[in-house]
Order: structure tokens, then sequence, then C-alpha cells
């Protein structure tokens, strides 16, 4: 067994002095593949073990192990197949390139906040990363002494594909960047981005209205089509059932490449039975057939290419969207559905007839062969010994499972993607209806009760055995709500990508002497060191559609990732919450700082 070490620093941000759980748990979490030219050889990226694993095929043998200096989130082959490129994700990313035979370190590229979804062109010249929390892109020139550029993305970019010209790299971003209030009339959803490989000019055209956590994104083989997964919710509809699709759908959208427009949006579940959280995505090498990972499910579903394309016949799931439905006339059939073995399936690889697919909480990959029979049970490849599931790791399986829903539509991640927010207002039926409400991040939610904008669950422990039972719709043993009590609360904040060196930049502490000024107020409802004291107030933001006046103070902890802001998401950014919404004036004299002012005030807030 050889194993290379490759040494890093990564800044984390921790409230407490409790170990990262995953690295005390001593989890693999697969979550990325990428195989070798000649198919012999399976690169594995295992997230929690900061590791990739190289696996012998047809064997499935582990025969290397190479450290990484952060998680691992994606990887890929250089063209000529002789370097392997890994993304590792920290607030200073780094992404190592490695000698694809013997995981020799052979160069290390920073990247910017956590790298994800790395895409490389035909040439192996030039290198595409997704720096997620910093909503960008680095255009990377792999030559020796090549230079990087930053090209904006829109918000989170997770995934990454350069058509087989080179010409065009599509980047998907995984939510909305909007308003969410019921005044606002724009889309509401996550933008796909094109950039011009010539003269880096991006255009940006947004997924269906409702579109939320993207997650995977490929080309076809022939350049023509872009598939991504996400789901579409029907976040205008109050959640009185979850049945066909009535709070999420789960699909592919379809993508004309030259045109750049949606062709269609392919619904992935059946009438009475979802197939939760659609994750990665990969074309078979004749482009017929389109296979999609569903982490929540714990399924595979193979699509016919040509029926995505064309025409659908639909039978409808949901108020939006529809499934392809069975015609053999047209020459159109709907999904094919396998059940895989292990648990949390996400990124896939495709070679020849067989998909190997990274299953995350079993540490394992599942192999599926497409042209074995239709009963035949997909195999099993062994990373590392079988998985002893602490509480806290339990909980996280749950948290993103949605075989514990009613028919499978949904998990408690769908809405809270990573555990956040899906950045989009719901009306709930827990404090009456019509009065929509932002979705909340599940960050240190059991040290701020009460939960809900207006504090309708007294605590987090309330809030889950709720969500369970009026979200997911299902009666579930008291077990696994106190195991997904144990996940959320070892979640830790990301450090905020305003640091510089995980310090608050010059700005953000003039910021902070403001934030602290007994006569600027913001301190009487967001004390350090949770910023939030625990308290409901009346701030004068009830809308024309709310009931009450008083609403719950939320810690501004990760602030930066949670737009829209205020309960009813009225406010894209918290200087538009500020300026705009005069928030703090009943408390301060916010409304009375300079421009320059408010933009440290801004720079400090942003920095937690």
């Amino acid at each position: 067994m050889l194993r290379v070490t490759v040494l890093a620093t990564m800044v984390v941000l921790l409230l407490g002095s409790e170990e990262p759980a995953a690295a005390a748990e001593q989890y693999l979490g697969p979550c990325a593949l990428a195989v070798s030219k000649d198919a012999k050889t399976l690169y594995v990226a295992n997230h929690d073990a900061r590791q990739v694993s190289w696996v012998a095929l047809p064997a499935g043998k582990v025969t290397r192990r190479v450290d990484m200096p952060a998680e691992p989130t994606g990887l890929l082959l250089s063209p000529d197949a002789a370097t392997l490129i890994v993304t590792c994700a920290a607030p200073k990313s780094t992404i190592a390139v490695l000698d694809a035979a013997t995981g020799k370190l052979l160069r290390s590229i920073p990247a910017g906040h956590t790298a994800t979804g790395a895409a490389i062109s035909p040439d192996g010249k030039r290198l595409y990363v997704c720096n997620r929390f910093d909503n960008d892109v680095s255009v990377i020139d792999l030559a020796p002494g090549g230079k990087a550029t930053r090209v904006k993305a829109v918000r989170e970019p997770v995934a990454a594909a350069v058509t087989p010209d080179g010409k065009t790299a599509l980047v998907a971003n995984h939510l909305p960047n909007t308003r969410t209030d019921p005044f606002f009339m724009g889309d509401i959803a996550p933008m796909l981005t094109f950039i011009d490989a010539e003269t880096l000019a991006i255009k940006n055209i947004p997924l269906p209205r409702g579109s939320i956590n993207v997650r995977g994104l490929c080309v076809s083989p022939d350049g023509k089509y872009a598939y991504v997964t996400h789901l579409v919710c029907n976040f205008e509809l109050t959640p009185v059932q979850v049945d066909v699709g009535w709070i999420n759908s789960n699909v592919v959208s379809v993508v004309d490449v030259q045109q750049r427009k949606i062709i269609n949006t392919v619904g992935l579940d059946e009438t009475f039975q979802g197939a939760g959280n659609p994750w990665g995505v990969a074309c078979t090498a004749d482009g017929k057939t389109v296979c999609v990972t569903h982490a929540g499910s714990h399924e595979l579903s193979v699509v016919h290419a040509a029926s995505m394309a064309g025409k659908l016949y639909q039978m409808f799931t949901s108020t939006l969207v529809g499934a392809i439905a069975q015609d053999p006339r047209a020459g159109t059939y709907p999904p094919r559905r396998i059940e895989l073995p292990g648990k949390g399936p996400r990124g896939l690889a495709v070679v020849g007839s067989k998909v190997y697919i990274a299953e995350f909480f079993s540490d394992t990959l599942a192999v599926v062969d497409l042209e074995a029979e239709a009963d035949a049970v997909p195999t099993t490849i062994a990373l590392g010994p079988k998985p002893q599931l602490t509480l806290r790791r339990r909980g996280q399986l749950l948290f993103h499972d949605a075989s514990i829903c009613y028919q499978h539509w949904q998990s408690c991640t769908s809405c809270h993607p990573d555990a956040r927010t899906d950045a989009l207002n719901w009306d709930l039926m827990n404090d009456g209806v019509g009065n929509f409400k932002n979705t909340k991040s599940m960050i240190l939610v059991h040290r701020t009760p009460p939960m809900m904008a207006e504090g309708v669950r007294k605590s987090a422990e309330e809030a889950v055995r709720a969500g369970l039972s009026h979200i997911l719709f299902a009666d579930r043993p008291e077990e696994e709500a106190a195991a997904i009590d144990e996940y959320l609360k070892r979640l830790k904040p990301v450090a905020s990508p305003h640091l510089v060196d995980g310090q608050l930049s010059p700005a953000a502490q003039r910021g902070k002497k403001l934030f602290e000024d007994r006569q600027v107020g913001c301190l009487s409802c967001h004390p350090a060191p949770l910023y939030t004291d625990l308290r409901k107030h009346n701030v004068g933001t009830r809308s024309p559609y709310g009931f009450v006046d008083d609403f719950d103070t939320p810690t501004l902890i990760e602030v930066w990732r949670s737009a829209p802001y205020l309960h009813d998401g009225r406010y894209l950014t918290v200087k538009d919450l500020l300026v705009e919404g005069k928030h703090g004036k009943q408390r301060g004299r916010v409304e009375k700082l300079s421009e320059s002012e408010i933009a440290d005030l801004v720079e400090f807030v942003l920095s937690l």
C-alpha cells in the first residue's frame, strides 16, 4: 500500500473547542469519481477522510490511498490521462495535481473559497474550478507559469463542464440569488452560467422558477445538450401534503447548449413514488443514456436521452413539472429506477456498460451493469471497513435521507441544503396561512431558541420533530429525531469569505467598532458570541400579509451565506436591509451612519 502525504494548512472557524466530527469518526465519505482511459483504475475522492483512493478494476481492490490537504470535493483526469486533478476545499483551497500512476504530488495550485466542480478543456490547457463561496470561477492556464483569472458566477457555483470543442464552459449555481418576498416579480431560480472560452464573457440563464439545490452538471458527448440535476419546488403553495410532488419534484433540466436555453425539465419521480435529491449526472459514451444518482432515495435513474430532448409525454406529478410517461409508439419510456445497495449515492462514472457510484454514507461503490437483466442486483466495492455509525453520523444520514419521507419525495436537506437555507419563502401552517417566511439556516439552532421566524417552536428539538411529522409527513421513532438533533448540534460555521487570512479586514475592524457602539445599537439585539439576544422584537417589519409584529432575532453567524434577509426575504443584501429597510432605526442610529460607515458595518457583519 503506497501512501503519499500532502501537507497544507486550513483555516477552520469553530465555536467552542469540540473536535470536528468527521476527523474524530474516521469515515471515508466517497463523493466523486474518475476513471482511467484504459478503464483499469477508478479514482475516488473521499471527502471525510481527506484522501483519494486508487481502485483496480474489475477486481475492485483499493491499491493506493493519497492524503489531501483538505476535503476533496471533486476530481478529474487530464485528457492525456497522465495527471489527476483534485479540488480540495478550504477557505483558501488547493488544487492538487497528482501523477495518475503513482499518486505523487506534481503541483499545487491555489484557488478560492471551497473549490469544487472542476472541468478541463479538451486540449488539457485550461482548467475551470468553481469557488463556491467566493461566487466565482477560477480559469487557470495549466502551462508552466500560466496565470489564473477569476470569472464572476452568481451564487454558490458547484459544478462545471466544458463542451467537446472547448469553446464554452458551463457552470451550475446552487441557489437563487434574488429577493423572495411576495412583491418581487422576477425569476426566483438558480442560474446556469455560460463562459465564452475565448473572451471569458458570461451569460446567465435561469433554471425553471422554484428550482433549488442544484448539484450535478454534464455535457452530452456531441456537445449539443447539457443536463443539470436539481429540485423544483412549489414554494408558492401551502405544503398541506407531500404527495405527487406537491412540495418538491426531483428533476433534470435539459439545456440546448448552442441556443443557451432550457428546452425541457424532466421529472424523475413516479406519480406515487418520489426520487428524492438528484445529485450526480453522467452520459454513456454514445450519448444515448443519461444516468442520475439520487442521494436521498438511494437509487440510480437511467433515462433515454432522446426522450429528454424531444417532446415530453407528461403525466403531471406536480403543478410545475411533468415526468416522461410511457408511450412506446413515440419511442418514449419512463426513467428506469435501480435501487442501490448503499446509502447516499453522489458522484458517478460510466465505463462502457458499467456505472460506478460513490455511496457517501456506506463508504462503498455501487456497480450497475446497464446491459444486465432488469432484475439484476447491483454489486458493491468496499473502500474500507464497514462504517460504524455514531449518533451524529446517523443523524447526518437521516437528515439527507428521503426514504424516511412519505413516498420518498424529499429529505430535510431538500429545503435545508447542507443544513443551511434554500433561500426561498414558504407558507408553513405552523403560524397561520398566507404569511410566507424565509427558510432559516440550521447553524446553531440548538443554541439559539426559539425556532421559526415567529418563534412558534420553543426549541430546535421541538422543530425537528415537527418537521418529520409535518414536512416529511412521516411517523418516525424518537431515536431518529435524537440523532438528527446530534447532527445539527455538531454543525460548525464555515469561515466567511470576507475574512483575510482568517482575520477581520481593516474595513471589518472599523465595522466592529461601529457594531459595538451603544449609540449605533446593534449589540442591543445581536450581542456576541451568538449575535442574538434569543428574544423576539418588533422592528417594524410586519408585511401586509403578516399577522404579528414581533419576530425572533436570528444569529448573525454565517449571515453571509443566508440571503435574502428579513423574515420574508425582502432584502437581497445586508446593505439593502440597513439602508432601504432602515433596520436598527428603532434601537440605534444606524440611519445616521455615512455611506462609508455603512460599508464598514456591512463588512463586519458579513465576516461573522
